[in-house]
């Protein structure tokens, strides 16, 4: 800290920019490693990846998780719920098998693979341009919606009808989106108008399904699915939540870090990720797949029904196999600047940010945590004045088409 405030001492004095300052062979700052995690540069309206973005230079990357299998996984995850539970599940008796649908954010990739897996999975999808369409439908109690169809099950020998009864972007005022305030408010709408006819509520994350459950599905005995594995909808499948899914935050946030990591010490890319480093951690396949056109890490998701929740209570807990402390001596401390989009997002703030400060001093790297508010990409990228003072950078995104508005900064 003494030297930062030397340097930004002489820099006033001088009239300077801290670039007078650097030493020889310093690297620019548009060279510096990049991870983009949890929102992947792309088009929010046709979901086509920013390879600009994606290849911003040698070392740059992405970190998340695969979209489309943990959609499916959770579509799936809803429908066997349905069968195994017909008996009890249409509350009101008149043969629908209705479902609510909060959607997060109708630009994010993620939260168009989460709705579309649903309707897949529940046979309520239409086609759009090639694949399911993913718009809210409103509300939809008479099946009328163009959006979304009728969908049907056979089971036990009787045929039943599944509906989309509504579904909205939940977004709040302010402009926030996933907003679990707005969808505690909604279920209240819904329930309200025609409460007897959900049988089923889902949705795109955690932060707006438990919301909905603490608001009204709980009370009413109504199976809610979400996603994300937070701890609080975890513990809640004792009381009655449907279900949510992992999406292996604890090897994401490794990733994030890990990749930064082996970019600052100028060693193979998979160090410590397929293949083990000094210390021993190493990822295995079945926990995330790499693509290296999109230069993009994937963790791969696994469902958290009443069968297996106890395995997940803690999602704040490293990965075991990528546990172990680096030796300083080998990999020297390193400063990185990486931003949450959202500081009151309850998947990032809760359960991401707390896993990367805990992989943080296992690879020794000093990182300034800046938290967004949701809405507006000024609000973070204005905590980005003076890049050259970190090594490495980690974005999270407020909008995916927002990359240049990062990339932009470390090209002064």
């Amino acid at each position: 800290m003494k030297k930062k405030v030397f340097l930004l001492t002489m820099a006033a004095v001088m009239g300077l920019s801290m670039t007078a300052y650097a030493s020889e062979g310093e690297v620019a700052n548009k060279d510096k490693p990049l991870v983009w995690f949890n929102r992947q540069p792309s088009n929010s309206s046709t979901g086509e990846l920013d390879m600009a973005a994606l290849s911003f230079n040698d070392d740059t990357y992405y970190v998340g998780f695969d979209a489309n299998q943990g959609a499916e996984l959770q579509g799936t995850m809803v429908l066997d719920y349905i069968e195994a539970n017909i008996d009890t599940i249409d509350r009101n008796g008149d043969g629908i098998i209705g479902y609510v649908l909060a959607i997060g954010d109708i630009g994010h990739n993620d939260s168009i693979a989460r709705t579309r897996g649903v309707r897949k999975a529940l046979g309520t999808g239409v086609d759009k341009d090639g694949d399911i369409n993913s718009d809210p439908v409103g509300t939809n109690t008479d099946g009328s919606a163009t959006a979304v169809q009728d969908g049907t099950l056979e089971i036990n020998g009787t045929t039943y009808t599944v509906r989309e009864l509504a579904s909205q972007e939940m977004k709040n005022s302010a402009g926030a989106t996933w907003d679990a305030a707005t969808a505690g408010n909604a279920i209240g709408t819904w329930a309200s108008s025609f409460g007897d006819q959900i049988d089923v509520v889902v949705s795109n994350n955690d932060g707006m399904g438990m919301s909905m459950f603490n608001a009204w599905s709980k009370d009413n005995q109504v199976p809610t699915f979400g996603y994300d594995a937070n701890n609080d909808a975890v513990a809640a499948i004792a009381e009655g939540y449907g279900g949510t899914i992992s999406q292996h935050a604890d090897v994401q946030a490794y990733l994030t870090l890990r990749v930064l990591r082996n970019a600052l010490d100028g060693v193979d890319i998979d160090t410590g990720i397929g293949t083990a480093d000094e210390a021993g951690n190493v990822l295995s396949e079945d926990v995330y797949v790499y693509n290296e056109e999109e230069r993009s890490y994937y963790a791969l998701n696994v469902a958290v029904t009443a069968d297996n929740y106890q395995e997940f209570t803690d999602s704040t807990k490293v990965y075991e196999p990528v546990s172990n402390q680096l030796d300083e001596s080998s990999h020297p401390r390193k400063s990185v600047w990486l931003n949450i989009y959202n500081a009151a997002d309850n998947f990032l703030s809760s359960t991401y940010q707390p896993l990367l400060q805990n992989y943080d001093d296992l690879l020794n790297l000093d990182v300034e945590y800046i938290g967004g508010d949701g809405q507006t990409e000024s609000n973070i990228t204005n905590r980005l004045g003076n890049p050259s003072q970190y090594d490495a950078f980690a974005i999270n995104m407020v909008k995916t088409d927002n990359a240049a508005s990062y990339t932009s900064l470390l090209n002064q």
